[in-house]
């Protein structure tokens, strides 16, 4: 796994799950077989945090967080692949690298059984790992929506995988052109290649929460839905975005383990999917670094 820098954040309070508490030991488990020498870690508060009138809980933690990770990762250098947590910790990295190609020439790929694309009056739990995307598109409290150069737009998502939407995201979706890639086109890697290349950009990040793989291959997982993606087929697809498209960073998301045997038996499986991220890839065009 070498050519990468990783950034450890053990963030639960974005998720909304019952097993939030899990993703500090999932996120540890994955350190646990990182480089030592490129891998990075931001300091988790203990405390819950309020939401301070937000809607969204725990707001005060998730920017002290936020924050933190903002300054790490201007310290690494890239690409980078941050490892969560939930999926709250891709805000300040999809930002760094939205910001680090001020020409938006960056396709935001989320690979997750959800959209995560509520906001605080759309969402039904006021968990933030299901606004993560809405508040990089702008649309969030002050303190976590993307503004500026780290704003994106709706033409550079593709949502793939994707299977499990509430009503207001469904008619977002549709109502804002968002692109979507089911599961059963991932059998063929060029749909998702293809997708991107649609959006005009020349560099992709890929966000992974580990839910969109089908339940029966991984067990650590907060919120299982059905019929997901083989493990094989994400890391086909992940590679053949690296193949066609600078590459612009990564985030792995949402491991949450009931146990350490249990983290045991699912690493395997994310390891081939950091292998994928951060692996040779034969004729893959140069890290996108923006410049920086």
């Amino acid at each position: 796994m070498s050519g990468a820098s990783f950034l450890v954040v053990p963030q639960w309070q974005g998720s909304g799950s019952s097993r939030a508490m899990r993703l500090i030991d999932g996120a540890e488990a994955i350190h646990g077989d990182l480089p030592a020498a490129r891998t990075h870690r931001v300091p988790v508060p203990a405390a819950a945090g309020e939401s301070l009138g937000t809607g969204v809980n725990r707001f005060s933690s998730l920017t002290a967080v936020r924050d933190a990770t903002e300054a790490e990762l201007a310290l690494l250098e890239a690409p980078v692949v941050t490892i969560g947590g939930d999926c709250g910790v891709e805000l300040a990295a999809v930002q760094h690298a939205l910001a680090a190609h001020p020409d938006h020439s960056v396709a935001l790929v989320w690979f997750d059984a959800h959209a995560d694309l509520n906001t605080p009056e759309s969402s039904p739990s006021g968990a933030f790992t299901g606004m993560v995307v809405r508040a990089l598109l702008g649309e969030a409290p002050d303190g976590l929506a993307a503004t500026g150069a780290t704003r994106l737009d709706p033409g550079r998502i593709v949502l793939a995988g994707t299977r499990e939407l509430d009503d207001g995201e469904a008619a977002f979706i549709e109502a804002s052109g968002i692109r979507v890639v089911g599961v059963a086109e991932l059998d063929d890697p060029q749909r998702v290649v293809e997708a991107v290349a649609a959006t005009g950009a020349t560099a992709v990040y890929v966000h992974i929460d580990l839910d969109v793989l089908d339940p029966s291959a991984i067990d650590g997982v907060g919120s299982p839905v059905p019929f997901g993606v083989l493990p094989e087929r994400l890391t086909d697809a992940i590679r053949a975005l690296r193949a066609r498209f600078a590459f612009a960073g990564a985030g792995v998301t949402e491991f949450a383990p009931e146990s350490p045997d249990a983290a045991g038996r699912d690493l395997a499986v994310i390891l081939r999917v950091l292998g994928a991220l951060t692996g040779p890839v034969p004729g893959a065009p140069a890290t996108s670094s923006g410049g920086q």
